[in-house]
């Protein structure tokens, strides 16, 4: 990757052009957590309430200052809906930024001809307040199950670790963007980074 410069006002990539840069990830914290909400131009999307013994495990932004977070990951760790531990990364992002792809484990930077659409959705979220069809994405790696779908003209994804966590899906799971959350958000219970977020 370039940086901008004399010949380009964005980052480079020779093989993709125009690419929006992830962000170092930091230790989970509502300090980090806060820095990623005011720079993102798109939602960062947080299960809300948490699950039941669920934390925040940490939070990344693809973008650059100029730019603004073209793309957010949110992780959450806790108890498997099966038993053992589960983890989900839930992804916003504009249309060819790839963060989701990167965390699904496949190539290109969107779902598009992996998702089923003319099936009927595998799950549905609540994300801000909207019932939203989420369907598979096929063709990942199997220790995950991958989730995505459109909510405020975006792509969201949610990607779960290991893969029979997926069930976590089926619970209408109700997502708050944290852009539009207030106060409570000082109270978000925070765990150890997950290794998810930095893979």
């Amino acid at each position: 990757m370039r940086a901008p410069g004399l010949f380009a006002d964005s980052w480079q990539c020779d093989v993709h052009g125009t690419v929006h840069p992830l962000q170092p990830v930091v230790p989970p914290s509502v300090e980090a957590l806060a820095v990623v909400v005011n720079r993102a131009r798109v939602p960062v999307w947080m299960p809300w309430p948490l699950p039941v013994g669920w934390l925040f495990t940490g939070v990344a932004c693809a973008g650059d200052d100029r730019s603004g977070g073209r793309a957010t990951a949110v992780a959450c760790s806790g108890p498997g809906p099966l038993g053992g531990p589960g983890e989900l990364v839930l992804v916003a992002e504009e249309l060819g930024v790839g963060l989701g792809a990167r965390y699904a484990g496949i190539e290109g930077p969107d779902p598009g001809p992996r998702m089923r659409v003319e099936r009927s959705p595998a799950a549905k979220v609540m994300a801000a307040g909207r019932p939203t069809p989420l369907w598979h994405v096929e063709g990942v790696p199997e220790d995950r199950a991958v989730f995505a779908g459109e909510a405020r003209g975006l792509w969201l994804w949610a990607v779960v670790w290991p893969e029979q966590s997926g069930m976590l899906m089926y619970d209408e799971l109700v997502l708050t963007d944290l852009r539009d959350a207030g106060a409570e958000v000082d109270l978000l219970p925070c765990g150890a980074l997950s290794p998810r977020i930095l893979s």
